[in-house]
């Protein structure tokens, strides 16, 4: 039987995920509306999250903005199919990592977070390599990225999106333990706070603009 906190998961999924896609393929100045509200409420959590630490909580507020900055550049620019890509990518790291955790767990990864294991581990990268690989082969035409770049470098760079997104989730866990929180928010009925969410996303999407895009622009001419 479903436990009440995936009830609300799931629930909360079921109204999350089609309202985060439509401003994502809205683009535009709505999907910058859209992540200004994520911003604030994100900053709002890290503020919670830091107190009476102004170091630490300065530098992830520029961090926070330069990740924003950053998904914005990614998705006006370089494209709604790639993003999609890299979207897709974090949502089933997370995923993976939850079901096997769950299913199979055995030894934990680390003290930082009790509920990361190994299998977990296994699964992210399973699960994001699958679905990375499916959504490539059915939607990577319309995507000239993903259409000219080597087959090897699409595994490695799934594979590395993965594990990004994975150590953002560490890193995150890290704060809230500090802090002593469970969870960064409880804005999201059974997910917590909007950082438990995108934990991984805005790791990501900095890294790829910082570290890949430069290869793919020189690779592909993007620019």
């Amino acid at each position: 039987m479903i436990n009440q906190e995936l009830q609300k998961r799931i629930l909360s999924s079921i109204i999350l995920v089609p309202v985060s896609f439509f401003f994502i393929i809205q683009g535009s100045l709505t999907f910058i509306f859209f992540l200004s509200l994520i911003f604030f409420l994100t900053s709002l959590e890290w503020f919670k999250m830091t107190k009476n630490k102004d170091l630490i909580r300065i530098f992830g507020l520029f961090f926070l903005f330069f990740s924003f900055f950053s998904t914005v550049y990614l998705r006006q620019y370089i494209g709604l199919n790639f993003f999609l890509f890299l979207i897709t990518i974090c949502i089933f790291t997370d995923i993976g990592g939850y079901i096997f955790g769950k299913t199979f767990k055995g030894p934990r990864l680390t003290k930082i977070s009790p509920k990361k294991t190994f299998s977990g581990v296994i699964g992210s990268f399973l699960m994001a390599l699958l679905s990375g690989l499916i959504y490539v082969k059915y939607l990577g035409k319309k995507s000239g990225i993903l259409l000219e770049t080597d087959p090897i470098f699409i595994i490695l760079l799934i594979l590395f999106i993965s594990l990004t997104s994975q150590i953002g989730d560490l890193i995150i866990s890290y704060f809230k333990r500090k802090a002593k929180l469970k969870d960064t928010g409880n804005i999201l009925p059974g997910h917590g706070g909007i950082l438990d969410r995108i934990d991984g996303i805005i790791f990501v999407m900095p890294i790829i603009y910082l570290c890949v895009l430069p290869i793919l622009i020189n690779k592909l001419d993007l620019i």
